[in-house]
Protein backbone atom coordinates (compact mmCIF):
# COMPACT_ATOMS: atom_id res chain seq x y z
CA UNK A 1 0.00 0.00 0.00
CA UNK A 2 2.80 2.19 0.49
CA UNK A 3 4.68 1.53 -2.55
CA UNK A 4 1.30 2.70 -4.31
CA UNK A 5 0.32 5.79 -2.13
CA UNK A 6 4.00 7.17 -3.46
CA UNK A 7 2.79 5.88 -6.99
CA UNK A 8 -0.54 7.79 -6.95
CA UNK A 9 1.51 10.85 -5.76
CA UNK A 10 4.30 10.13 -8.12
CA UNK A 11 1.41 10.52 -10.44
CA UNK A 12 0.30 13.44 -9.39
CA UNK A 13 3.07 15.71 -9.39
CA UNK A 14 3.90 14.82 -13.13
CA UNK A 15 0.51 15.67 -14.40
CA UNK A 16 0.60 19.03 -12.60
CA UNK A 17 3.50 19.78 -13.58
CA UNK A 18 4.80 18.03 -16.51
CA UNK A 19 1.71 18.05 -18.38
CA UNK A 20 0.79 21.37 -18.36
CA UNK A 21 4.02 22.35 -20.43
CA UNK A 22 3.40 19.63 -22.64
CA UNK A 23 -0.51 21.30 -23.34
CA UNK A 24 1.12 24.43 -24.13
CA UNK A 25 3.97 23.33 -26.44
CA UNK A 26 1.37 21.17 -28.01
CA UNK A 27 -1.43 23.97 -28.81
CA UNK A 28 1.53 25.26 -31.40
CA UNK A 29 0.39 22.48 -33.63
CA UNK A 30 -3.42 22.92 -34.38
CA UNK A 31 -3.53 18.95 -35.11
CA UNK A 32 -2.80 18.50 -31.60
CA UNK A 33 -4.16 18.88 -27.73
CA UNK A 34 -3.19 17.90 -24.90
CA UNK A 35 -5.75 17.97 -21.53
CA UNK A 36 -6.41 16.03 -18.50
CA UNK A 37 -7.07 16.52 -15.05
CA UNK A 38 -5.83 15.79 -11.71
CA UNK A 39 -8.12 14.93 -8.49
CA UNK A 40 -8.15 14.20 -5.01
CA UNK A 41 -11.16 13.15 -3.60
CA UNK A 42 -12.61 12.92 0.28
CA UNK A 43 -15.34 10.34 1.43
CA UNK A 44 -16.54 10.52 4.65
CA UNK A 45 -18.91 7.67 6.30
CA UNK A 46 -21.94 8.63 8.54
CA UNK A 47 -21.91 5.21 9.79
CA UNK A 48 -20.28 2.28 10.98
CA UNK A 49 -19.67 -0.35 8.12
CA UNK A 50 -22.20 -3.31 8.16
CA UNK A 51 -20.61 -6.33 7.19
CA UNK A 52 -17.05 -7.57 9.00
CA UNK A 53 -13.56 -7.39 7.05
CA UNK A 54 -15.10 -4.12 5.62
CA UNK A 55 -12.60 -0.85 6.33
CA UNK A 56 -13.78 0.41 9.63
CA UNK A 57 -12.03 3.85 9.33
CA UNK A 58 -15.03 6.90 8.93
CA UNK A 59 -13.10 8.37 6.33
CA UNK A 60 -10.61 7.56 2.94
CA UNK A 61 -9.20 9.38 0.66
CA UNK A 62 -8.17 8.84 -3.02
CA UNK A 63 -6.19 10.19 -5.88
CA UNK A 64 -7.53 10.06 -9.91
CA UNK A 65 -5.98 11.62 -13.52
CA UNK A 66 -6.96 11.85 -16.68
CA UNK A 67 -4.75 12.96 -19.57
CA UNK A 68 -6.38 13.68 -23.17
CA UNK A 69 -4.82 13.37 -25.69
CA UNK A 70 -6.27 14.35 -29.69
CA UNK A 71 -5.23 14.19 -32.64
CA UNK A 72 -6.81 15.27 -36.52
CA UNK A 73 -5.61 15.41 -39.75
CA UNK A 74 -5.36 19.17 -41.53
CA UNK A 75 -8.41 18.48 -43.51
CA UNK A 76 -10.23 17.18 -40.63
CA UNK A 77 -10.56 13.51 -42.03
CA UNK A 78 -8.60 11.53 -39.55
CA UNK A 79 -8.90 11.85 -35.67
CA UNK A 80 -6.83 9.94 -32.92
CA UNK A 81 -8.22 9.97 -29.15
CA UNK A 82 -5.84 8.81 -25.97
CA UNK A 83 -7.29 8.94 -22.82
CA UNK A 84 -6.11 6.84 -19.83
CA UNK A 85 -7.06 6.83 -16.63
CA UNK A 86 -5.95 6.06 -13.29
CA UNK A 87 -6.66 5.80 -9.43
CA UNK A 88 -5.50 5.10 -5.90
CA UNK A 89 -7.50 4.23 -3.32
CA UNK A 90 -6.56 4.53 0.26
CA UNK A 91 -8.84 1.34 1.37
CA UNK A 92 -10.14 -0.95 -1.49
CA UNK A 93 -7.77 -2.25 -3.29
CA UNK A 94 -10.43 -3.14 -6.40
CA UNK A 95 -11.15 0.69 -6.85
CA UNK A 96 -6.80 1.17 -7.13
CA UNK A 97 -7.29 0.63 -10.88
CA UNK A 98 -6.40 2.20 -14.32
CA UNK A 99 -8.34 1.81 -17.73
CA UNK A 100 -8.20 3.14 -21.04
CA UNK A 101 -11.72 5.23 -21.47
CA UNK A 102 -10.32 5.84 -25.05
CA UNK A 103 -7.83 4.53 -27.40
CA UNK A 104 -9.07 4.91 -31.10
CA UNK A 105 -8.37 5.77 -34.83
CA UNK A 106 -11.51 7.33 -36.93
CA UNK A 107 -12.15 8.55 -40.75
CA UNK A 108 -14.87 10.49 -41.92
CA UNK A 109 -15.91 10.67 -45.93
CA UNK A 110 -18.95 12.78 -46.18
CA UNK A 111 -21.71 11.02 -44.40
CA UNK A 112 -19.55 7.67 -43.73
CA UNK A 113 -17.54 7.95 -40.33
CA UNK A 114 -15.41 4.20 -39.47
CA UNK A 115 -14.10 4.02 -35.83
CA UNK A 116 -11.71 1.20 -34.27
CA UNK A 117 -10.52 1.09 -31.20
CA UNK A 118 -11.72 1.56 -27.72
CA UNK A 119 -14.48 4.12 -26.72
CA UNK A 120 -17.29 5.19 -24.60
CA UNK A 121 -21.00 5.57 -26.04
CA UNK A 122 -23.74 7.04 -24.05
CA UNK A 123 -27.47 6.11 -24.81
CA UNK A 124 -30.30 7.77 -22.95
CA UNK A 125 -32.40 11.28 -22.11
CA UNK A 126 -33.98 10.34 -18.63
CA UNK A 127 -31.87 12.02 -15.07
CA UNK A 128 -32.60 9.06 -12.51
CA UNK A 129 -32.12 5.95 -14.60
CA UNK A 130 -30.10 5.52 -17.98
CA UNK A 131 -32.02 2.43 -19.76
CA UNK A 132 -30.68 2.03 -22.67
CA UNK A 133 -27.24 2.80 -22.37
CA UNK A 134 -25.94 -0.78 -22.84
CA UNK A 135 -22.23 -0.25 -25.00
CA UNK A 136 -20.21 0.31 -21.79
CA UNK A 137 -19.98 -1.73 -18.68
CA UNK A 138 -20.34 0.36 -15.93
CA UNK A 139 -17.22 1.46 -13.70
CA UNK A 140 -19.11 0.72 -10.42
CA UNK A 141 -15.58 1.88 -7.97
CA UNK A 142 -15.35 4.82 -9.00
CA UNK A 143 -19.60 6.02 -7.94
CA UNK A 144 -22.44 4.30 -7.23
CA UNK A 145 -24.77 6.36 -9.85
CA UNK A 146 -23.46 3.74 -12.06
CA UNK A 147 -23.00 6.94 -14.88
CA UNK A 148 -18.87 6.04 -15.06
CA UNK A 149 -18.34 3.63 -17.78
CA UNK A 150 -15.25 1.70 -18.81
CA UNK A 151 -13.59 1.88 -22.10
CA UNK A 152 -15.16 -0.74 -24.68
CA UNK A 153 -13.11 -2.03 -27.79
CA UNK A 154 -15.34 -1.76 -30.72
CA UNK A 155 -15.53 -1.37 -34.85
CA UNK A 156 -18.00 1.19 -35.25
CA UNK A 157 -19.80 2.28 -38.71
CA UNK A 158 -22.31 5.27 -39.00
CA UNK A 159 -24.43 6.52 -42.03
CA UNK A 160 -25.37 10.44 -41.57
CA UNK A 161 -28.50 10.59 -43.94
CA UNK A 162 -30.73 13.56 -44.24
CA UNK A 163 -33.73 10.76 -42.80
CA UNK A 164 -31.45 10.16 -39.98
CA UNK A 165 -28.47 8.48 -38.18
CA UNK A 166 -27.06 4.86 -38.59
CA UNK A 167 -24.64 3.51 -36.44
CA UNK A 168 -23.57 -0.53 -36.92
CA UNK A 169 -21.50 -1.16 -33.74
CA UNK A 170 -18.97 -4.56 -33.45
CA UNK A 171 -18.02 -5.87 -29.98
CA UNK A 172 -15.08 -8.18 -29.48
CA UNK A 173 -14.21 -8.43 -26.21
CA UNK A 174 -16.61 -8.15 -23.35
CA UNK A 175 -15.72 -5.67 -20.10
CA UNK A 176 -16.14 -7.11 -16.58
CA UNK A 177 -18.01 -5.00 -14.05
CA UNK A 178 -15.84 -3.73 -11.36
CA UNK A 179 -17.29 -3.94 -7.63
CA UNK A 180 -15.65 -3.15 -4.48
CA UNK A 181 -13.07 -5.77 -2.78
CA UNK A 182 -13.55 -7.42 0.38
CA UNK A 183 -12.41 -4.10 2.48
CA UNK A 184 -14.31 -1.38 0.97
CA UNK A 185 -17.62 0.25 1.17
CA UNK A 186 -20.35 -0.78 -1.39
CA UNK A 187 -20.72 -4.97 -1.19
CA UNK A 188 -22.89 -7.09 -0.53
CA UNK A 189 -22.47 -9.57 2.40
CA UNK A 190 -20.53 -12.22 0.52
CA UNK A 191 -18.59 -9.97 -1.57
CA UNK A 192 -18.37 -11.97 -5.38
CA UNK A 193 -15.61 -13.90 -6.57
CA UNK A 194 -14.58 -11.43 -9.17
CA UNK A 195 -11.77 -14.07 -10.51
CA UNK A 196 -13.99 -16.44 -11.76
CA UNK A 197 -17.41 -14.95 -13.56
CA UNK A 198 -19.08 -17.48 -15.39
CA UNK A 199 -20.42 -17.29 -18.40
CA UNK A 200 -23.70 -18.98 -20.83
CA UNK A 201 -21.46 -18.37 -23.88
CA UNK A 202 -18.57 -20.42 -24.24
CA UNK A 203 -16.18 -17.87 -25.95
CA UNK A 204 -16.92 -15.99 -22.35
CA UNK A 205 -15.46 -12.57 -22.77
CA UNK A 206 -14.64 -13.05 -26.54
CA UNK A 207 -17.73 -13.27 -27.57
CA UNK A 208 -18.50 -11.00 -30.63
CA UNK A 209 -21.61 -8.75 -29.41
CA UNK A 210 -23.77 -6.30 -31.76
CA UNK A 211 -25.23 -3.32 -32.04
CA UNK A 212 -27.40 -1.24 -34.00
CA UNK A 213 -29.01 2.13 -33.44
CA UNK A 214 -31.21 4.91 -35.09
CA UNK A 215 -31.95 8.36 -34.60
CA UNK A 216 -33.05 11.82 -35.81
CA UNK A 217 -35.29 14.59 -34.66
CA UNK A 218 -38.54 15.22 -36.12
CA UNK A 219 -39.08 18.65 -35.61
CA UNK A 220 -39.09 19.36 -31.82
CA UNK A 221 -39.17 15.04 -31.01
CA UNK A 222 -35.46 13.56 -30.52
CA UNK A 223 -35.91 9.35 -31.55
CA UNK A 224 -33.49 6.50 -30.69
CA UNK A 225 -34.19 3.13 -31.35
CA UNK A 226 -31.39 -0.01 -30.97
CA UNK A 227 -30.61 -3.45 -31.13
CA UNK A 228 -28.66 -5.18 -29.19
CA UNK A 229 -27.59 -8.73 -28.89
CA UNK A 230 -24.77 -10.38 -26.86
CA UNK A 231 -23.54 -10.39 -23.79
CA UNK A 232 -25.40 -8.73 -20.98
CA UNK A 233 -23.54 -5.90 -19.63
CA UNK A 234 -25.82 -6.57 -15.62
CA UNK A 235 -24.55 -9.53 -14.14
CA UNK A 236 -26.92 -12.27 -12.31
CA UNK A 237 -25.52 -13.68 -8.70
CA UNK A 238 -25.46 -17.24 -8.17
CA UNK A 239 -24.43 -18.87 -5.09
CA UNK A 240 -22.71 -21.85 -4.74
CA UNK A 241 -23.83 -24.90 -3.18
CA UNK A 242 -22.82 -24.49 0.33
CA UNK A 243 -23.65 -20.58 0.28
CA UNK A 244 -20.22 -19.73 1.27
CA UNK A 245 -19.27 -18.18 -2.40
CA UNK A 246 -21.30 -15.78 -4.44
CA UNK A 247 -20.40 -15.99 -8.44
CA UNK A 248 -21.08 -13.63 -11.25
CA UNK A 249 -22.94 -14.78 -14.09
CA UNK A 250 -23.44 -12.77 -17.42
CA UNK A 251 -25.72 -14.37 -20.19
CA UNK A 252 -26.61 -13.79 -23.65
CA UNK A 253 -29.40 -10.97 -24.15
CA UNK A 254 -31.37 -9.48 -27.28
CA UNK A 255 -32.65 -5.93 -26.16
CA UNK A 256 -34.66 -3.59 -28.50
CA UNK A 257 -34.80 0.21 -26.83
CA UNK A 258 -36.10 3.55 -27.43
CA UNK A 259 -35.22 7.23 -26.02
CA UNK A 260 -37.69 9.78 -26.77
CA UNK A 261 -37.49 13.55 -26.04
CA UNK A 262 -40.01 16.19 -26.76
CA UNK A 263 -38.64 19.82 -25.94
CA UNK A 264 -41.13 22.63 -25.73
CA UNK A 265 -40.46 26.45 -24.34
CA UNK A 266 -39.34 25.03 -20.81
CA UNK A 267 -39.93 21.71 -21.03
CA UNK A 268 -38.44 18.89 -21.57
CA UNK A 269 -40.65 15.40 -21.54
CA UNK A 270 -38.29 12.37 -21.21
CA UNK A 271 -39.15 7.86 -22.22
CA UNK A 272 -36.55 5.48 -22.26
CA UNK A 273 -38.00 1.51 -22.36
CA UNK A 274 -36.62 -1.46 -23.44
CA UNK A 275 -38.04 -5.34 -23.85
CA UNK A 276 -35.35 -7.68 -23.10
CA UNK A 277 -35.35 -11.57 -23.54
CA UNK A 278 -32.20 -13.31 -21.95
CA UNK A 279 -31.77 -16.07 -18.67
CA UNK A 280 -35.55 -16.62 -18.39
CA UNK A 281 -38.52 -14.41 -19.04
CA UNK A 282 -38.88 -11.43 -20.97
CA UNK A 283 -38.24 -8.24 -19.36
CA UNK A 284 -39.41 -4.92 -19.55
CA UNK A 285 -38.51 -1.80 -18.00
CA UNK A 286 -39.22 2.02 -18.88
CA UNK A 287 -38.36 5.21 -16.66
CA UNK A 288 -40.63 8.38 -17.78
CA UNK A 289 -41.26 11.62 -16.89
CA UNK A 290 -40.22 15.58 -17.57
CA UNK A 291 -38.16 18.86 -16.51
CA UNK A 292 -39.43 22.50 -16.66
CA UNK A 293 -36.93 24.99 -16.58
CA UNK A 294 -37.54 28.27 -15.52
CA UNK A 295 -35.15 30.49 -16.83
CA UNK A 296 -32.94 33.77 -15.51
CA UNK A 297 -35.17 33.11 -12.25
CA UNK A 298 -34.83 36.42 -9.68
CA UNK A 299 -33.83 38.85 -12.17
CA UNK A 300 -30.67 37.01 -12.74
CA UNK A 301 -28.81 35.15 -15.04
CA UNK A 302 -29.30 31.61 -13.41
CA UNK A 303 -31.94 28.89 -14.40
CA UNK A 304 -33.76 26.43 -12.16
CA UNK A 305 -35.44 23.39 -13.11
CA UNK A 306 -37.86 20.94 -11.46
CA UNK A 307 -37.56 16.98 -12.38
CA UNK A 308 -39.88 14.37 -12.07
CA UNK A 309 -39.93 10.91 -13.48
CA UNK A 310 -40.93 7.55 -12.61
CA UNK A 311 -39.18 4.32 -13.00
CA UNK A 312 -40.89 0.75 -13.48
CA UNK A 313 -39.01 -2.28 -14.02
CA UNK A 314 -41.12 -6.30 -13.98
CA UNK A 315 -38.05 -8.35 -13.84
CA UNK A 316 -37.57 -11.58 -11.05
CA UNK A 317 -36.17 -11.66 -8.48
CA UNK A 318 -33.41 -14.11 -9.99
CA UNK A 319 -32.20 -11.99 -12.86
CA UNK A 320 -29.88 -9.58 -12.48
CA UNK A 321 -30.53 -6.84 -9.68
CA UNK A 322 -32.26 -3.65 -9.85
CA UNK A 323 -33.63 -0.65 -7.82
CA UNK A 324 -35.67 1.34 -10.08
CA UNK A 325 -38.66 -1.12 -10.39
CA UNK A 326 -41.41 1.06 -9.12
CA UNK A 327 -39.94 3.99 -7.81
CA UNK A 328 -40.70 7.98 -8.11
CA UNK A 329 -37.81 10.36 -8.55
CA UNK A 330 -38.41 14.31 -8.27
CA UNK A 331 -35.53 16.89 -8.42
CA UNK A 332 -34.10 20.47 -8.81
CA UNK A 333 -31.87 21.59 -10.64
CA UNK A 334 -30.19 25.02 -10.74
CA UNK A 335 -27.29 26.28 -12.92
CA UNK A 336 -25.54 29.64 -12.38
CA UNK A 337 -24.52 30.40 -16.23
CA UNK A 338 -21.53 32.63 -15.11
CA UNK A 339 -17.90 32.74 -15.19
CA UNK A 340 -18.20 30.55 -11.48
CA UNK A 341 -20.26 27.60 -13.98
CA UNK A 342 -22.00 26.65 -10.56
CA UNK A 343 -24.62 23.86 -10.28
CA UNK A 344 -26.75 22.30 -8.20
CA UNK A 345 -28.71 18.75 -8.34
CA UNK A 346 -30.66 18.01 -5.91
CA UNK A 347 -33.14 14.71 -5.77
CA UNK A 348 -34.84 12.02 -3.97
CA UNK A 349 -36.26 8.58 -5.13
CA UNK A 350 -38.28 6.68 -3.23
CA UNK A 351 -39.57 3.18 -3.63
CA UNK A 352 -43.35 3.25 -3.98
CA UNK A 353 -43.94 -0.39 -2.85
CA UNK A 354 -41.99 -0.26 0.39
CA UNK A 355 -40.92 3.78 1.17
CA UNK A 356 -37.40 2.65 0.70
CA UNK A 357 -35.41 6.27 0.08
CA UNK A 358 -32.30 7.26 -1.85
CA UNK A 359 -31.33 10.99 -1.56
CA UNK A 360 -29.02 12.58 -3.69
CA UNK A 361 -26.91 15.60 -4.17
CA UNK A 362 -24.58 16.89 -6.36
CA UNK A 363 -22.94 20.16 -7.03
CA UNK A 364 -19.61 21.73 -8.12
CA UNK A 365 -18.35 25.43 -8.94
CA UNK A 366 -15.31 26.82 -10.45
CA UNK A 367 -12.41 28.73 -8.62
CA UNK A 368 -10.15 30.77 -11.13
CA UNK A 369 -10.08 28.64 -14.78
CA UNK A 370 -8.54 25.25 -13.58
CA UNK A 371 -10.05 24.48 -10.44
CA UNK A 372 -13.31 22.62 -9.63
CA UNK A 373 -14.76 21.62 -6.35
CA UNK A 374 -17.34 18.88 -6.51
CA UNK A 375 -19.79 17.92 -3.24
CA UNK A 376 -21.73 14.86 -3.46
CA UNK A 377 -23.81 13.30 -0.74
CA UNK A 378 -25.37 10.27 -1.08
CA UNK A 379 -28.22 9.09 1.44
CA UNK A 380 -30.45 5.89 2.04
CA UNK A 381 -33.36 5.78 4.50
CA UNK A 382 -35.87 2.70 5.39
CA UNK A 383 -33.99 0.16 3.22
CA UNK A 384 -35.18 -3.42 4.86
CA UNK A 385 -33.10 -6.79 4.78
CA UNK A 386 -35.12 -7.63 1.38
CA UNK A 387 -34.07 -4.75 -0.48
CA UNK A 388 -31.44 -4.12 -3.12
CA UNK A 389 -29.80 -1.66 -1.43
CA UNK A 390 -29.73 -3.41 2.41
CA UNK A 391 -25.86 -4.15 2.02
CA UNK A 392 -25.51 -0.02 1.48
CA UNK A 393 -27.65 1.02 3.61
CA UNK A 394 -24.92 2.42 6.44
CA UNK A 395 -22.50 3.65 3.82
CA UNK A 396 -23.82 6.94 3.56
CA UNK A 397 -21.28 9.50 2.38
CA UNK A 398 -20.64 13.12 2.28
CA UNK A 399 -17.51 13.56 -0.97
CA UNK A 400 -15.66 16.24 -1.35
CA UNK A 401 -13.39 16.48 -5.12
CA UNK A 402 -10.80 18.86 -5.75
CA UNK A 403 -10.32 19.15 -9.42
CA UNK A 404 -7.26 20.43 -11.70
CA UNK A 405 -7.21 20.53 -14.96
CA UNK A 406 -4.79 21.86 -17.36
Amino acid sequence: MVISFFKAVFLTFVWVFFLPGLSHAASVNQELDVSGKVALQFRGFTQDALWSNQNSSDTEYSFSGELEIRWRSYDGNQRVSFIPFVRWDENDKKRSHYDLREAYWSYRSDDVKLLLGINKIFWGVAESAHLVDIINQTDLVEDTDQEDKLGQPMANLSFQKDWGLLNFYLLPYFRERSFSGEDGRFRAQIPANFDDAKYESGSKRRHLDFAFRYSHYFGEVDLGLHYFKGTSRDPRLESSFDNLNIFLKYDQIEQIGLDLQYTKDGWLWKLEALVRDGHDKSIFATVAGFEYTFYQVFEGVSDFGVLLEYQYDNRPAYEAVTTADNDVFIGSRWTSNNMQDGSVLAGVIVDKKTSETFYNIEAKTRFEDNIVLELEVRLTTQSGPDEPSYAYSQDDYIQLQINRFF
